[in-house]
């Protein structure tokens, strides 16, 4: 008998500076099954990551104000916290291989929902494994 996943175990942190594409894409991951949080910047995004050991998947934003971009976050994200997969979005930003952390995921902006559910449900599956 196949063992059904609990997504709820695995968090999404989803870092986007607009409100309303933040918004869509927490209820997408939620619609998912997934445990979601938010932030607007990677300052928040880390102070999220310091207390939710649960977050497994970082889904940002490439362009955000603050102090580091999407980029430099999914680098500080990989280096302080391996197990985190790390799902990297942008309309305008077209991230190099070199640009993007080891194993990063890249969805350019509009992105098909099912494209992002599939991912999140391929990562969950391996986390599991």
């Amino acid at each position: 008998m196949a063992q059904s996943l609990d997504f709820r175990r695995y968090a999404v942190l989803v870092v986007e500076d607009d409100a309303l594409v933040r918004t869509e894409a927490v209820d997408l991951c939620e619609e998912a099954g997934f445990t979601t949080y938010e932030a607007r910047n990677a300052d928040q995004a880390i102070r999220m990551l310091e207390r939710h050991s649960e977050i497994r998947v970082l889904f940002t934003d490439v362009e955000m104000p603050g102090t580091m971009d999407g980029l430099k976050l999914a680098r500080a994200v990989r280096d302080r916290w391996p197990p985190v997969t790390i799902m990297v979005t942008s309309g305008r930003v077209r991230p190099t291989k070199d640009d993007m952390p080891e194993n990063g995921l890249f969805f350019e902006k509009p992105y098909p929902p099912d494209d992002i559910v599939r991912a999140l449900n391929e990562i969950a599956m391996q986390i599991q494994n």
